[in-house]
């Protein structure tokens, strides 16, 4: 019998989100809830299947894993690429990779995320949460979004609808990326600016970029220098995006207010991380494409892929 991994499933939600039944009548389904060690624990656990159902990044593929998984002949994946998938040793041994049909407009989760975590950390919503707990009454004063600079880093589908929520919040907004032109941005309804002029203009900056080698560390501890010590960094992007230890300085130096961060370092974050005793930080744990709508979609063209390659006519094939 066909043995089927789902990995990651840290919510429990797959088997919800999608119809899996016509699936558990021909093959063995299994659900992996927790993280695996990459290479040699992932290795062990997975070396019986036959197919695994990825959600997006979390279990990274590197050819030192694909190696040692003899039975692995499937591989569905969500969102068009797997950017931690070593694609040259898949298709040395023949793997089919099938990915998950592009949504119109893309996700909203990321968007809306994105403020939630602006103005938790310019309300400081955690901190007034904790302190209710404790018996206390408000200590803090927040300030609006409203009349304020919104910087943008990376205008791509994702920041344009940041920019678009930003401007009913009555905010100017301003934006860079190393290829934006000044018509692209005006399209966007937003002023192209270059790298410095951001970081010391913007109240809140935020961060919208794909991670790659290019760039990986694209906000350096000089950028972070150039902020108002008022300002706020939002990243629901790539963690490496930002030095980490800059960013640390500049929080621990009180360089800067505040920061929302969603994204991490090294997934998941290890339990003495340094941020999670950072009370000037609102941290959440990579929930941006963590919405319902998103599942749903993500797990129904799951089935729908692996139903389609057992019949012999595989589906959205990445090449």
């Amino acid at each position: 019998m066909t043995r089927i991994a789902i990995l990651d499933d840290y919510n429990h939600a797959a088997l919800r989100m999608a119809d899996w039944s016509g699936l558990q009548k021909r093959c063995q389904v299994d659900v992996i809830d927790r993280p695996l060690g990459i290479p040699d624990e992932a290795a062990e656990v997975l070396q019986p299947y036959d197919v695994l159902c990825h959600l997006r990044e979390r279990t990274a593929m590197p050819r030192a894993l694909i190696e040692k998984l003899p039975n692995l002949k499937l591989m569905a994946i969500t969102g068009h690429e797997h950017r931690t998938m070593d694609m040259d040793a898949v298709r040395e041994r023949g793997i089919v990779v099938s990915c998950s049909a592009p949504r119109p407009g893309g996700s909203q989760g990321t968007p809306e995320l994105t403020f939630a975590l602006m103005l938790a950390a310019i309300r400081h919503l955690a901190f007034e949460d904790r302190r209710m707990r404790e018996g206390h009454w408000q200590s803090t004063i927040g300030m609006c979004l409203n009349g304020r600079t919104l910087g943008i880093v990376g205008l791509g589908k994702i920041g344009q609808r940041v920019a678009a929520i930003a401007q009913a919040f009555g905010m100017d907004v301003i934006a860079w990326s190393p290829n934006l032109t000044d018509e692209r941005a005006v399209a966007a309804g937003v002023r192209r600016v270059e790298k410095a002029e951001l970081f010391a203009q913007a109240d809140i900056v935020t961060l919208h970029m794909i991670l790659s080698e290019r760039t990986r560390g694209l906000v350096s501890a000089d950028d972070l220098a150039l902020m108002k010590p008022t300002a706020t960094i939002i990243n629901t992007s790539c963690g490496p995006l930002v030095d980490e230890q800059a960013l640390k300085d500049a929080l621990q130096g009180k360089r800067i207010a505040s920061a929302g961060i969603d994204v991490y370092w090294s997934e998941p974050l290890a339990p003495d991380h340094w941020i999670r005793s950072q009370s000037d930080a609102v941290i959440t744990p990579h929930l941006g494409y963590v919405v319902e709508e998103s599942f749903r979609a993500f797990y129904e063209d799951t089935v729908e892929n692996v139903e389609a390659w057992l019949d012999g006519k595989p589906l959205r094939v990445v090449s």
